[in-house]
């Protein structure tokens, strides 16, 4: 039975994530689940539970260290090891940095620990199991932790900081015979730019990127779920995307004007 640990499981990628990986692994899968909304959390639990894998939902803040290591700790205790964890959860923001004041400054420094300290919490507490079971780490960042965009200060810094980590990581780990996978999506069909943070700090309720063509939550774990399986190195997950990244050292004022016209068009 391969023991897969996702964050942020109670919707969007990381929910879609584990209902296809229980689809496909069905008995022969286990899923401990965790992000903060305990209800949904026991939603996606039943929805793998009823597929046919072994689901265990573990309520979790990743912004708390406590948290992060009472989860692994308790996947380890269920299940007895850990194949697989998905470092999902995430929070995402929309705000001009000239915009914001200074005394709401700090919510950079929460989205950091969220984002960024969050899966680095998660990983130490289960890289001794993961190294025994010569197991896969994921790591869900995104375009924005590629390229800079604007009204994405805070978003691209912790995604930046992400992208860092786990690249250096990866070169620890090369005799390990732990991958390190790290997945880029873009726009995705998700409310996770609704829910991210304006220049308050707070809800925006709006996403401030163009989303006419935003990618389907099934495509984006699809691809997350095969890279995973191939011990991939990096998922960039639209060609708009893996053009950016090349042309960046090419010819960098190009991808600085692609990043502009990735903003909404009408922001009210």
């Amino acid at each position: 039975m391969r023991i897969h640990v996702i964050t942020g499981a109670s919707e969007g990628i990381g929910a879609e994530l584990a209902r296809q990986l229980a689809r496909e692994g069905r008995a022969g899968c286990a899923l401990v689940l965790a992000a903060r909304n305990a209800d949904k959390l026991a939603d996606v639990a039943a929805q793998c539970d009823a597929l046919g894998a072994a689901a265990l939902p573990v309520p979790t803040d990743v912004s708390r260290e406590a948290d992060c290591r009472a989860l692994i700790d308790r996947a380890v205790s269920q299940f007895g090891g850990i194949d697989v964890l998905v470092n999902n959860a995430g929070i995402s923001a929309h705000a001009r940095f000239d915009e914001v004041a200074a005394e709401d400054l700090r919510w950079y420094q929460d989205l950091m620990t969220v984002n960024l300290w969050g899966s680095l919490w998660c990983t130490h507490a289960a890289l001794p199991h993961l190294k025994a079971s010569r197991g896969r780490l994921v790591a869900v960042s995104s375009l924005a932790g590629l390229v800079g965009v604007p009204g994405r200060t805070a978003y691209s810094a912790t995604k930046f900081a992400m992208t860092g980590f786990f690249e250096a990581l990866r070169t620890e780990l090369m005799e390990s015979g732990v991958s390190v996978t790290i997945a880029y999506p873009g726009v995705v069909a998700t409310e996770i730019r609704r829910h991210g943070w304006n220049a308050r700090g707070r809800a925006a309720g709006k996403s401030g990127l163009d989303e006419a063509n935003a990618m389907s939550v099934e495509e984006c774990a699809r691809l997350i779920r095969e890279g995973m399986d191939d011990r991939a190195r990096e998922v960039v997950m639209t060609a708009r995307g893996k053009l950016g990244r090349y042309l960046k050292l090419l010819a960098p004022g190009v991808v600085d004007r692609m990043a502009v016209a990735a903003l909404a068009k009408d922001t009210k």
